[in-house]
């Protein structure tokens, strides 16, 4: 992420809004399993989700992770392509041991969309 587009983005965990997501939105953040987290019951333009249109889009969606190594005495990043289906799987290796490193960025994207 850039840091001119880092500006634009809203940390909805802040001190600052620990009350509420969004200008007319009242949801708490909350705390559990040791995050924080908010729940949402509709989107924003006040419908419900729909299972199925959530379900669709995740198949759709993978993921670009990229991991920081040091190899002979040089850092290098590695890249990952991780479908969301896989991305549990993904991230349970580096607690197994099967694939080491750092995480430094996972940034979602969708190969369809790709020029």
């Amino acid at each position: 992420m850039s840091e001119k587009s880092k500006d634009n983005v809203i940390n909805i965990f802040s001190n600052t809004n620990n009350s509420r997501i969004a200008p007319g939105v009242s949801h708490k953040v909350k705390f559990y399993a040791g995050f924080n987290y908010v729940k949402l019951k509709k989107d924003k333009n006040g419908n419900k989700f729909n299972k199925d249109n959530l379900l669709k889009y995740a198949q759709k969606c993978h993921y670009m992770v990229t991991v920081m190594r040091e190899i002979d005495g040089e850092t290098v990043l590695y890249s990952y392509d991780v479908p969301n289906a896989d991305l549990f799987k993904f991230m349970k290796s580096f607690e197994e041991n099967t694939l080491d490193g750092v995480i430094i960025e996972i940034e979602k994207y969708f190969p369809e969309d790709l020029a």
